[in-house]
C-alpha cells in the first residue's frame, strides 16, 4: 500500500514537472545557452503594436527592408544610466551603416553567451530602459513620419496600450554567422478608451484602404502566414500579432547606405 502511494506521488510529481516544462519550453531552450555558455549571442528586444479589424492587421512599410511590411513598433532603447550595467554584460550595440544613427541605444546587439541570463534579468527588471509605452509612442512618431504621415501621430504622447502577449524565441543559429540569436517580442493593443488612440486607428485603417497609398496596408492573417500581400513582402514577426509561431525566415535588411 505504501509503495503504491509513493509510486502515485512520484507519477504526479513527474507529470507536474512535464506540464511545467511544456508550458515554459521556450525558457528551457534558453537554458541551452545558459548551461553551455559558449560563443556569442545576438539579442533583440522589441514591442509590437496590434491594430486590427476582424482578421486584418495594419502593417507599415519598412524602409530598411524595402518592399516589405510589418506592424508598428520596434526595438526598446536603453537610457544613459544603463551603460554601466550593459558594460558588465559586455553588451555591444549592433550598428548598420545605413541607419546607424537611428539604431543608437537600441537593445539589439551582441554579448558573450555566459552573460545572457543576467542580461535578461536586467531587462525584465525594467530599470534604465524604455517602458513599452515609451517605446511604442516613440516608434509611432518615427514610423509614421517615415511613411509620410507624421500628422497621424498627433496625440501619441498621451496614448496608452494594453499588454497582449510576450514571445521569447528560443536560441537559433543564423545562417552565415557564428552566433546564436535570442529575441523577445511584446505585443500590445491600443487602449480602446483613449480618444487619440481611436483617431489613430481610424486614420490608419483609412490609409490602408486607399489603393494609391501603399505605405500602409491591411493584411489578412492568411497573407501574413504566406508572407505576401500581392507583390509585397510581409515580415515574419507580423505573425505574432495573432499567435506564437513565425512562418517565414527573416527578410534581410539593407546593410549599407
Amino acid at each position: 500500500m505504501i509503495a503504491g502511494i509513493v509510486s502515485s506521488l512520484i507519477a504526479s510529481v513527474l507529470a507536474g514537472i512535464g506540464a511545467l516544462a511544456w508550458r515554459n519550453r521556450n525558457l528551457l531552450a534558453i537554458l541551452t545557452v545558459i548551461l553551455v555558455p559558449i560563443g556569442t549571442v545576438r539579442v533583440s528586444l522589441s514591442a509590437l503594436l496590434r491594430i486590427k479589424e476582424g482578421d486584418q492587421y495594419v502593417l507599415l512599410h519598412t524602409p530598411y527592408t524595402p518592399g516589405s511590411y510589418g506592424p508598428p513598433g520596434g526595438v526598446f532603447k536603453f537610457h544613459h544610466l544603463a551603460q554601466e550595467d550593459l558594460d558588465r554584460f559586455s553588451f555591444r550595440e549592433e550598428r548598420r551603416a545605413s541607419h546607424a544613427g537611428v539604431m543608437q541605444h537600441d537593445l539589439r546587439g551582441f554579448m558573450p553567451a555566459r552573460r545572457l541570463a543576467p542580461f535578461l534579468r536586467w531587462f525584465h527588471g525594467g530599470s534604465n530602459r524604455e517602458s513599452a509605452m515609451e517605446c511604442l509612442r516613440r516608434e509611432l512618431r518615427e514610423e509614421l513620419a517615415e511613411v509620410g504621415h507624421p500628422e497621424v501621430a498627433t496625440g501619441v504622447e498621451t496614448m496608452a496600450f494594453r499588454f497582449v502577449r510576450r514571445l521569447l524565441e528560443p536560441p537559433r543559429s543564423v545562417p552565415g554567422t557564428d552566433y546564436r540569436q535570442v529575441r523577445i517580442f511584446e505585443v500590445y493593443d491600443l487602449e480602446a478608451a483613449d480618444e487619440s488612440a481611436l483617431r489613430l486607428r481610424s486614420r490608419l485603417l483609412e490609409l490602408a484602404r486607399t489603393p494609391s497609398d501603399q505605405q500602409v496596408i491591411l493584411a489578412a492573417g492568411q497573407d501574413i502566414i504566406g508572407g505576401r500581400y500581392g507583390e509585397l513582402f510581409i515580415g515574419p514577426q507580423s505573425a505574432f500579432l495573432f499567435g506564437t509561431r513565425r512562418y517565414r525566415q527573416d527578410i534581410p535588411p539593407l546593410t549599407s547606405a
